[in-house]
């Protein structure tokens, strides 16, 4: 093989048995979904941006819900631009805004801070429309305290739910909802995903529900998503609290 093989030769063989399986799983299922922006035929996913979110919550679902076979996924916010994330250094461009969105397959609400959560969950504007995308979605999911904007909107009333652990508490106390400590927790057709990292989990399951297990396990090993991390402290449960009070501690260090 010469040395100037490409990465596009590489992945030449991949990609061409790639596209004739979503050829064969599309013409086995037959789902109407909503009219997209960008012209795909499968599932129309878009994806809330509101001022001071986590970077994470929004991007590491997209990464895996974009590569679902004809899939549009698509970054909205009340306006269009970019949108920054809670530590100010970072910023996603919306698309499209809220009043250009009248109809959604799936809706993801991100997590933020605590004055990213604050300002989203006094959004009225914000919460009407999620309230109005909620009637017609397949589903509606949140990633970390997006749960918390869920709740605020109404639409976790009754439910079980999961999100930060941080917030665990005053999800519970504040809104009608029981908390589960889990990566990520169904309840009808909405879906809550624990914090930040959790989302990547919740969307290969989700995945998994709008196509298949195969499809949601292909995208797995094509993102390559096979967790090693060198330290085992990732579950608050385990966690002391000299730990926690750290890293709430780097949390808000690097928020703005």
């Amino acid at each position: 093989m010469s040395h100037s093989t490409t990465r596009r030769n590489v992945l030449r063989g991949t990609v061409a048995t790639a596209a004739l399986a979503a050829t064969a799983t599309a013409a086995q299922t037959e789902v109407a979904y909503a009219a997209p922006h960008g012209g795909g035929t499968g599932p129309n996913i878009g994806i809330l941006l509101y001022d001071g979110y986590s970077l994470l919550d929004p991007t590491g679902p997209a990464e895996v819900l974009s590569r679902l076979p004809n899939a549009t996924v698509t970054m909205i916010a009340e306006k269009h631009g970019a949108v920054r994330t809670d530590t100010g250094d970072v910023a996603v461009v919306a698309e499209r805004s809220i009043a250009e969105v009248d109809r959604l397959d799936v809706l993801l609400v991100p997590g933020a801070g605590n004055r990213g959560t604050i300002g989203a969950m006094n959004n009225q504007t914000l919460l009407r429309w999620i309230r109005t995308m909620h009637r017609h979605t397949q589903w509606t999911t949140s990633v970390c305290t997006g749960s918390i904007v869920l709740a605020a909107a109404g639409l976790l009333d009754g439910r079980e739910a999961t999100t930060y652990w941080a917030s665990a508490d005053y999800l519970q106390s504040t809104f009608d909802v029981t908390y589960l400590p889990q990566r990520y927790v169904r309840s009808g057709k909405i879906i809550t995903a624990a914090g930040v990292s959790a989302g990547v989990d919740m969307a290969l399951y989700l995945a998994s529900l709008i196509a298949d297990d195969g499809t949601a396990k292909a995208i797995q090993l094509a993102v390559e998503y096979d967790p090693q991390p060198p330290f085992d402290s990732g579950n608050a449960a385990e966690a002391s609290p000299q730990l926690k009070e750290r890293a709430l501690q780097l949390l808000a260090a690097s928020q703005v």
